[in-house]
């Protein structure tokens, strides 16, 4: 599996395998791409943690409403996604708080 990151109010676009742009047809279904119960919050933005499939070379992700394409880049292409060792160090480095909606679900 792979990792990346993406700010709330993103949404993923095009995504690319090793043979080129994915090809619903070809593969038969839409890639695999989670999105985790899992955020950070960095300068007030809350940064949601994704997982993809192995096959997933590059991701598109691009703002979800056209105000929010007028204040920031357009779109932006993923081509370096992360290992979940490198997630894990990114955790740890960061500032976290962990808020639990059911403690149940953890306990169990």
């Amino acid at each position: 599996m792979k990792y990346f990151f993406l700010s709330e109010g993103w949404a993923i676009g095009r995504v690319w395998a090793s043979d080129g742009l994915w090809q619903i047809t070809a593969w038969r279904r839409q890639p695999d791409i989670q999105r985790l119960n899992i955020c950070l919050v960095e300068d007030n933005e809350l940064l949601w943690l994704y997982r993809v499939e192995e096959a997933v070379l590059t991701v598109e992700v691009k703002p979800i409403t056209s105000e929010s394409a007028n204040q920031v880049i357009g779109q932006v292409v993923l081509k370096r996604l992360m290992s979940a060792e490198q997630v894990i160090e990114r955790l740890g480095t960061a500032e976290a708080k962990c808020q639990l909606q059911n403690i149940q679900l953890v306990v169990h």
